[in-house]
């Protein structure tokens, strides 16, 4: 029995790279936006008889097939210390709420989300936190960290925020031993955030 996942911003396939690598997965769907990535996605994967979507914001939740996982690297040029760090004033930067639509409709067991580090102390906190309590609101355990590709067998240094949500209820125990969570350690967080 395989594990069901739908690939949001799926770019030229990093997570679905992964999880097919590990094995057990099986893809009902992805979406991507720019047509080269997606020339390139279609290239190396299989995508025979999968949804595709070429904007998040067209997708009908109620129409797409059950799934366990909703994995996603949503824009993060809004959060980035390299960019104008607009945020949630940035198109780009309201994309993760359409991940937040879908699992409010289809309740996936587990979100996998991937973004800049700089997500976490974007406007002192508050566009994390933000995050955080709209995950909440939807039933989610959430827990986080940061990772370095480097420590990875990866040629590059390249931090990132990994993120995991659980469906409250569904999933027993600790999914990862990351070292933040939601609740306690976001307000030790913000208190460190001046």
């Amino acid at each position: 029995m395989s594990i069901k996942f739908f690939d949001m911003f799926a770019g030229i396939g990093g997570f679905r790279s992964g999880l097919e690598a590990i094995g057990g997965f099986e893809c009902v769907g992805y979406c991507e936006i720019d047509k080269y990535a997606k020339q390139a996605y279609e290239a190396m994967y299989d995508t025979g008889g999968e949804l595709y979507f070429d904007d998040a914001r067209k997708i009908v939740p109620e129409q797409l097939p059950d799934f366990d996982l909703l994995v996603g690297g949503f824009p993060c040029q809004s959060f980035s210390i390299a960019g104008a760090r607009k945020g949630f004033n940035d198109t780009r930067g309201t994309l993760f709420f359409e991940i937040a639509r879908i699992a409010a409709v289809k309740k996936p067991k587990y979100l996998f989300l991937e973004n800049v580090p700089g997500l976490l102390n974007h406007d002192s906190g508050k566009t994390f936190e933000t995050i955080l309590h709209t995950l909440d609101e939807l039933g989610y355990d959430v827990c986080w960290q940061v990772l370095n590709s480097k420590n990875f067998g990866v040629p590059q240094s390249r931090n990132r925020v990994f993120i995991i949500g659980y469906l409250r209820g569904e999933c027993a125990g600790e999914v990862l031993s990351f070292t933040q969570t939601s609740g306690k350690a976001l307000i030790q967080r913000k208190a460190n955030t001046g």
